[in-house]
């Protein structure tokens, strides 16, 4: 009963996780400048598009239009949030397959754990792969605020911080999962020290 909550406790916190690395993503605040010189004028860089407007007033925002334009930058950031993403998704899948609160492949513990592992195991590289680009564009952007002018200064946004809690709970329930094989292996070596301990007892009586 343990190790099905601690498996459930694991799928939940990786799939929060792939909801926010997904709205991470997709949102537009990756890098924000303020200008209070024209009317609070903010202008918002994404992965995917840029947006501009004056605060309370209508804010346009428009796609890029070449990838080979694209700072490196976006574009590593982009392609490896997309194999996160990936891996979390098939990671899922897995792991449904592979949960005791699951009937696929019943009677067979042994498959079903090796399953839950991989699952796991997913989880965690696409949780790496998440945290670690998230904090290179970070510092990409700590980079460029200090070597550039005021005037085109750009700081890290909310995006950011929603990239992070994605990666960290994808990692947390991948680690979840992955100690689970674990624990079952220690559980069971207990219950054959518990059975096996009562025989030896009585060769001495």
């Amino acid at each position: 009963m343990a190790s099905s909550g601690l498996q459930l406790l694991g799928f939940m916190l990786a799939m929060v996780g792939l909801a926010a690395t997904i709205a991470a993503t997709n949102m537009v605040e990756w890098r924000v400048s303020y200008d209070a010189t024209e009317d609070q004028h903010r202008t918002s860089k994404g992965l995917w598009m840029t947006c501009s407007g004056r605060s309370g007033g209508i804010v346009t925002c428009q796609l890029y239009e070449s990838l080979l334009k694209l700072p490196i930058e976006i574009q590593a950031t982009r392609a490896v949030m997309l194999v996160g993403i990936f891996l979390s998704s098939m990671a899922l899948i897995v792991s449904t397959v592979g949960m005791k609160c699951t009937r696929f492949m019943d009677g067979k513990e042994q498959s079903k754990s090796t399953v839950v592992l991989a699952a796991g195991v997913m989880f965690i590289i696409s949780g790496l792969l998440t945290l670690t680009i998230t904090s290179w564009y970070v510092r990409v952007i700590v980079e460029s605020f200090f070597g550039s002018n005021k005037l085109n200064r750009y700081e890290f946004g909310s995006a950011v911080f929603m990239s992070w809690a994605g990666a960290i709970l994808t990692l947390a329930g991948g680690v979840f999962l992955s100690c689970r094989r674990c624990s079952k292996s220690g559980s069971s070596m207990s219950q054959h020290n518990l059975h096996t301990s009562p025989n030896h007892g009585s060769n001495y009586v």
